[in-house]
Formats: structure tokens, sequence, C-alpha cells
């Protein structure tokens, strides 16, 4: 915690000063951020030793400072910490950068230099709504990096805002430095055809050394209405593993949905369907999975006693079906999750 109060003086240092002239005042800096964290607890896992494992983390915490410098330019800042996962050894919770970037703003388009939000699941995350809940799929199961360093183009097509686009050309290591010469290429194009509705492909290419590029496509919908939401989403994932070995192709589906019951009350259910063992996702913080096909269903309360905290029991359960003679035993995390904005 001591490099994360390191963060808050360094943060508070940047809070603007009020010019004695107000005329030649520029645009007022802001600090904000988030938090979530769970008490959880490891009812069944398939793996044994991990059963009746619980305790208190802390998942996210997000700390920004967002400042304009004109009418055109403004800068953002934003550093992430998180509690290690419970399969991990005990560490302190530690800051890194997650955004420092220019944006210049013409109109309806925007350009971005920097470390930016990547176009991979940018859009499905906020209608989805529960990040703090999970991650969307294609961010759980390690498709893609929700950052990277390089130059975006974000905006409108139309004046209406219906037809919308992202392109970001990067360096495809998330929040890591560059190392060699290969780059990453992401698109998304999405429309707005009728009011709550929203239509998204999206598709990125990533150039990598020893002919082991990725390819990544993905299709998603949405309705959203005040009181409701529904969403469904599928990926496919080319990996090249090398000269003359067969190429790895991985599917995913998804489908959520989220219904208000009473004023301060929502609910919220979804179901990820991972046609195929994905590698690495053993290594997963907090969910660990098998190597094996599964289906992830996640479902909870949303009890909101006010606009800016939310009180969310919640359980998650991995489902496995049979992959190479073997069925890995469910997994089941209930948890009670806590988030908070300021």
């Amino acid at each position: 915690m001591k490099h994360l109060a390191t963060v808050f003086m360094l943060l508070a240092l940047l809070a603007p000063v009020r010019a004695a002239d107000k005329s030649a005042e520029k645009p007022a800096g802001k600090i904000s951020g988030y938090m979530f964290g769970d008490y959880y607890w490891v009812a069944a896992n398939h793996v044994a030793a991990a059963e009746n494992q619980n305790g208190i983390c802390f998942r996210r915490i997000y700390l920004s400072y967002d400042k304009g410098l004109s009418e055109d330019f403004a800068i953002r800042f934003r550093f992430e910490a998180s509690s290690p996962d419970f399969t991990a050894a005990s560490d302190r919770l530690n800051p890194f950068l997650k955004d420092a970037y220019l944006k210049w703003t013409r109109g309806n388009h925007n350009i971005f230099f920097g470390l930016s939000p990547s176009p991979t699941w940018e859009r499905i995350e906020g209608i989805w709504g529960y990040r703090s809940v999970e991650k969307t799929p294609l961010d759980l199961q390690k498709f893609g990096g929700s950052r990277d360093f390089g130059v975006a183009f974000q905006g409108a097509l139309d004046t209406d805002k219906k037809l919308l686009y992202h392109l970001l050309i990067g360096n495809g290591t998330d929040t890591k430095s560059e190392t060699d010469k290969d780059k990453k290429l992401y698109l998304s194009l999405a429309a707005k055809p009728v009011k709550g509705a929203t239509i998204e492909v999206y598709g990125d290419w990533e150039n990598r050394k020893g002919d082991r590029d990725v390819v990544t496509l993905q299709g998603f919908g949405s309705y959203e209405q005040e009181k409701y939401r529904v969403g469904a989403q599928f990926a496919q994932q080319a990996r090249k593993q090398g000269p003359g070995a067969k190429d790895l192709n991985l599917e995913i589906f998804s489908l959520f949905g989220a219904g208000q019951l009473r004023e301060k009350v929502w609910i919220f259910g979804r179901i990820d369907r991972m046609f195929d063992p994905i590698p690495g996702s053993d290594k997963i913080a907090y969910l660990p999975f098998a190597p094996a096909k599964s289906t992830l269903l996640t479902a909870g309360v949303d009890l909101k006693p006010i606009p800016e905290v939310h009180l969310i029991p919640n359980v998650e359960t991995v489902l496995y079906s049979e992959t190479n003679g073997v069925k890995p035993d469910t997994d089941v995390i209930p948890r009670l999750t806590v988030y908070y904005v300021f």
C-alpha cells in the first residue's frame, strides 16, 4: 500500500491550481476511481486442494487523473492495482500504469497517442455492465489485451453517430513495453440501427515472429432499455503454432442479460461456452479453469443503497465436458462483491 499512497500523492500534486485571472484558466483536472473486491469461498473445485479456500481480496483498484489542456486536447493517467489470487504467493498490492495518453478531438473524431484502451472488448464491457463481477469472455480467456501502446482513431462516420469505428495500431504488448518489431492491428465497426440496439463486428491481427501470428474475429449484438439489457457474442481466434505445426482454432460463445426488479435492485446472468480447451486458462486469476471444454455460468443480484455503492452477492459455476477421455469436477465459487466509485 506504500506504493499506492505514493501514487495518490503524485496525483494530488497534479491537481489544478486556480489562476488569479479566471479568463486564463485551463479546464480543471479531475481525480476519480473505483474499487471492487470480494469475500469468496471455493465451495467446489476440479483441484481438490483448492476446495474450501476462502478470503477477502481487492480484484481491482483504479485511480485516474483526467485533464483538458484545451477545447481539443486532453490527457489521462490511470493506475491499477489488485490482490494476488488465491493460487499465487502472498504479495502486496503493487500499482502499475494502466492508461497514459493524449487525446485530440476534432468534431466526431478522436486521435489517441500513448497507452489507451483497445477495441477488443471496450464496447462489450460497457454494455455487460458487471466488470466488477467478471471480465468479458475474451478478456477472461486471454484472447487479447485491454490496452496497447500506439496510435488509435475513434469516432463516428455520420452526424447522427449511428456508425462508429475504433482503429488501433499498437505494439501488441498490452501494458508491457515493446521488445520486437512486430505490431498488432485492431478494428471495430459498430452500428446503432434503432434506439437501444448495437451491432459490432471486430477483428485484429497480431504479427508474431516464428510464424506464430494470431487473428481474432468477433461478432456482437445487444439491445438495451431503461430497465433491462441483453447481449450475445461469438468469437473465433486462430493461433499459428510455428512452421509445420497445425494452427490452433478457438471458439467462444456468450449470452448475458440484466434486469431491474425494483428501484435499487437488479439481477443478472451470463453463460460463456468455451468450445475448446483454452491454453493458459489454468492461470486465470481468481478463476483458474481445467484444461477442458467448459461452460461458465455467472449469476447474481446487484443491490445499490446509493448510486456509488454496489453490494453484489453472486456465484460462478464452471461445468466441464469430457475432453480427451477426462471430465474434471465442477467448480463453484460463491462471492459477495463490493464495488464503489469515487
